[in-house]
């Protein structure tokens, strides 16, 4: 028998290839009758044996087995994978699954031969031989080959091995899909096939997956193979375990085109991988086509989804997601309620995180330190104490410790609430505990009590922290320096500033914080001094920088050196923000400049720079401050179609504008403009159109405006009252004013120098000096200091009432409290003094004037010059006159009036023909 096998194989290696494409043929021998219909042939190629071979083969089916195959069972669940690694989740299944064990190392073919080539025995041929005189295979010859072994996966394995050792062979992908669909046929292969598949797409050379997967369908399809799901998804979860995240989504939408689900544990893997890649789209894209076809997938799926939401803080979908499952009843566990606290609680939402930690509970979960945490962390952050501080004390009754982020949290949330001393105590009771504060309890703490004001205990715990080794960070410093500033205390400030420099702990933001501090104070040499400090160190201004200098120097009216400053942000290349622009626009406006401010308005809609609340407000109210109130009304129109919503501070812009412009009617037009488009006039509002009535004369419409308000439950301010008294002590109601003076008492506000003066004024035009005398006490008694105006209307009062000493030491005790006299003052002190016959002293005070660099007004001068005509005295009137002129000054009716009434001696000329 070995004598005519060794035959036969040596036949078989004169093969020869014939013209036809697909056709083989034996030298000298026909076709063997048992291989002219196989069960299962190759459509690529059709072999022929000689007729001799029929009587060498006494028993075929050592090359090809016809039995039928066994069923083969569907998978079953799979193991969770882990989220760390991409597992090979199919190397051991889990024993609860349908699938088999794992199989033991392979063996031979039937008979445990050991034999290189499939079918035959070493001892029969020697390998070197068929290797000598055996022909290079084709892909056709070992597909036949391959689906003569369909019924016995493991030979057809072992000669698939053995032709890949073979010279000149190329590895063809159907000859691997056909060899995948023969291990598909024994659960004892399964594993062979994966590790097949694996190493496989490990490499680069391979097909695309789409490719690979129509071979797959394709040679089911030619060769009446059963397709079994499985080997998708080891496909799958191969492309996923080599990286391959383009073709695994490729080969995933593949299977879903053909109605192939892809198992639950694949889906969860790639999307982990997904979720780890940020990709995030392709995450719900393929999710939702597995929802589509009715697979929401387990516990592990919630956790996916729910980390993948997160990724891009999409807490409400998480929510929703969360809700979804709970009510058509999928799988969750305590992992999930983690993660959708973790969510709520991020927002922060205490309350739903509150509500989930109690059904937790419900379900006998009990939760982690960290579930724990995250809701406490979220109840102080909510200002809710009272919870957070419970849910501490329940996670320490279940046994998990005290931890430094929720001492850090109900510290936060104790400064928030201003609870100094038990934001204190808890932090000595967790030193006291064992727990060893780090950077970050310091940080909380310091900058806790910077913002109550304590910068002392915040230095000692600056201190206490640099002596316990931790190195402060340039949080600390900032937290510190602007609690000293704040205080302030710029000493303590600058050597804390200058040791952070020393050390190299100071950054951009701890110069920044020194540069705003400077400029709002309006040292502008400091500033520009620390400025050249931090270039010299290296440090580049940040955009910030240069607002910070721009704002110093619109505040001290410097506009051309602002505008320097912004030359520098636009030659460093940096691009000018809505700040900027805001800064210039308000500092132009404040200096009367409304031209440049519009310009700069342009240039930001020209850059497209977006505008803020600010910018709007600002450009509104600086049109209102330069008496174009017509012009703001009208580009608020302009704003409110661009998407402004106007504030009532906007309205009240315009409102008080067309008041100071004495345009009541147009006032009253806005108010209801306001009103109409739902925004509530507010105490400021009435307060400028009381103001504005009281101006007008229209007393009833200030009375109603003030009724108006106390209807609304709006209490009347300082400023409202003094309009009101101010109104009725010009129209000398005394007795009106002398109640809402008494009234604003009631109400517990204090008058102001302000509602003093209208009170002695009033008095004081209804000759009644006494009372106003008796008001001016009043005031000193309630410690009201006296101002300019109050001074100027008491000399008037003395004055009038021929109390000359009197009017003289008052005038005294205002220059001695360095309040300076202004021309009105200086008119009520010559006047006076004229028609007192006082004329010397009188014109004593404009030598005065000239000593002092200032310039009379026309009224002072037409008062010496009535005073010197009375007198007769024309030779002086006339020079006071010629010296009118001489300064300037132009001459108004008054002046006028008083040379065609005076009478001069002699042919004398008052007017000099220079002067016309």
């Amino acid at each position: 028998m070995a004598t005519n096998f060794q035959a036969i194989v040596i036949t078989l290696t004169r093969l020869e290839i014939d013209d036809k494409p697909g056709r083989v043929q034996l030298q000298g021998f026909g076709e063997p009758a048992f291989l002219q219909k196989p069960s299962m042939r190759s459509p690529i190629t059709s072999s022929a044996f000689s007729p001799i071979l029929r009587l060498s083969f006494t028993n075929p089916k050592c090359l090809c087995s016809l039995s039928i195959p066994p069923a083969i069972s569907e998978p079953g669940i799979l193991e969770k994978p882990t989220s760390k690694v991409l597992p090979n989740f199919l190397d051991d299944p889990n024993p609860k699954t349908n699938f088999p064990e794992k199989t033991s190392p392979e063996s031979g073919f039937p008979g445990n031969s050991s034999s290189a080539y499939p079918g035959y025995s070493q001892d029969t041929v020697p390998t070197s031989q068929i290797h000598e005189e055996t022909a290079p295979l084709s892909q056709s010859h070992v597909i036949d080959a391959l689906l003569c072994h369909v019924n016995d996966p493991k030979s057809a394995l072992k000669y698939f091995k053995w032709v890949e050792k073979q010279g000149g062979f190329i590895r063809g992908l159907d000859v691997f899909c056909v060899l995948l669909h023969i291990l598909m046929r024994s659960p004892e292969t399964y594993m062979d096939a994966q590790k097949l598949i694996n190493r496989y797409v490990s490499g680069d050379s391979g097909p695309c997956s789409a490719v690979f997967f129509d071979h797959l369908i394709n040679c089911a399809k030619r060769f009446d193979f059963e397709l079994d799901h499985r080997v998708l998804n080891y496909l799958l979860n191969g492309y996923i375990r080599a990286g391959r995240i383009e073709n695994a989504i490729d080969f995933f939408n593949s299977m879903i085109c053909e109605d192939v689900i892809p198992w639950v544990p694949c889906m969860n893997i790639l999307l982990t991988d997904l979720v780890r890649r940020n990709m995030i789209d392709e995450v719900r894209d393929l999710y939702n086509k597995m929802v589509l076809r009715g697979v929401y997938g387990d516990r592990y799926t919630v956790h996916v989804m729910c980390r993948a939401f997160l990724k891009e803080d999409r807490v409400d979908d998480v929510e929703e997601y969360f809700r979804e499952t709970k009510e058509r009843g999928g799988e969750l566990d305590a992992g999930a309620y983690s993660i959708v606290i973790q969510a709520v609680c991020k927002k922060p939402n205490s309350n739903l995180g509150i509500q989930l930690l109690k059904e937790m509970k419900e379900r006998g979960w009990v939760p982690s330190e960290g579930t724990f945490t995250c809701v406490i962390v979220a109840c102080a952050a909510q200002g809710n104490m009272v919870e957070a501080l419970r849910l501490k004390d329940e996670m320490i009754n279940c046994g998990k410790p005290m931890n430094l982020v929720v001492a850090k949290s109900l510290m936060k949330g104790y400064f928030a609430q201003g609870n100094f001393d038990s934001a204190l105590n808890l932090f000595d009771k967790i030193t006291e505990d064992g727990l060893v504060p780090n950077k970050v309890t310091y940080s909380v703490l310091i900058e806790g009590c910077c913002n109550s004001g304590n910068v002392e205990k915040a230095f000692e715990l600056y201190t206490q922290m640099k002596l316990g080794g931790i190195l402060p960070s340039a949080f600390n410093v900032n937290s510190l320096l602007q609690g000293y500033l704040k205080a302030p205390l710029w000493e303590e400030a600058s050597k804390l500033f200058d040791e952070a420099v020393d050390c190299g702990v100071a950054n951009l933001f701890t110069y920044n914080i020194m540069l705003s501090w400077l400029c709002k104070g309006g040292k502008m040499d400091e500033a520009r001094s620390l400025w050249n400090n931090m270039v010299n160190r290296g440090m580049v201004p940040s955009l910030v920088s240069y607002n910070h200098m721009i704002l110093g120097y619109c505040r001290k009216g410097n506009m051309d050196m602002a505008s320097s400053v912004f030359s520098d942000i636009l030659q460093r290349g940096l691009k000018p923000n809505v700040v900027t622009y805001s800064i210039l626009i308000d500092g132009n406006f404040k200096k009367g400049d409304s031209e440049k401010a519009l310009d700069l308005y342009d240039q930001m809609l020209s850059l497209d720079i977006a505008l803020n609340d600010f910018t709007y407000n600002t450009i509104v109210n600086g049109l209102c401050k330069v008496h174009q109130t017509s012009g703001a009304r009208n580009m608020l129109k302009k704003f409110l179609e661009k998407g402004f919503i106007p504030s009532c501070m906007t309205y009240n812009s315009i409102v008080d504008g067309f008041i100071k412009e004495g345009n009541i009617n147009s006032a009253l037009a806005v108010y209801r403009e306001m009103c109409e488009f739902g925004i509530s006039p507010n105490v400021v509002t009435y307060t400028s159109l009381i103001n504005g009535s009281c101006r007008s004369d229209n007393f009833d419409l200030a009375l109603k405006m003030r009724n108006e308000m106390k209807d609304k439950g709006l209490e009347l301010d300082v400023t409202a009252y003094s309009a009101l008294i101010d109104g009725f002590c010009k129209r000398r109601e005394m007795e009106t004013a002398q109640d809402l003076f008494f009234e604003l008492l009631e109400v517990g506000l204090s008058p102001n120098t302000f509602v003093y003066n209208s009170m002695i004024c009033g008095f004081r035009d209804l000759n009644n000096m006494e009372a106003a005398l008796v008001w001016h006490k009043k005031m000193i008694n309630d410690g009201i200091p006296c101002d300019l105006q109050t001074y100027t209307t008491l000399i008037d009062v003395m004055l009038k009432d021929g109390k000359l000493v009197f009017a003289s030491d008052l005038y005294m005790e205002m220059l001695s409290k360095g309040i300076v006299p202004d021309n009105v003052t200086l008119h009520v002190l010559v006047n006076g003094l004229c028609n007192k016959g006082q004329l010397e002293n009188a014109r004593k005070i404009l030598e005065e004037m000239d000593m002092k660099n200032m310039t009379p007004s026309v009224i002072i001068y037409n008062t010496l010059i009535a005073g010197y005509f009375r007198e007769g005295n024309m030779k002086e009137a006339s020079r006071l006159h010629d010296e009118m002129l001489d300064r300037g000054l132009v001459r108004d009716d008054k002046t006028y009036d008083l040379l065609v009434k005076g009478q001069f001696k002699g042919n004398q000329s008052p007017v000099k023909a220079s002067h016309g």
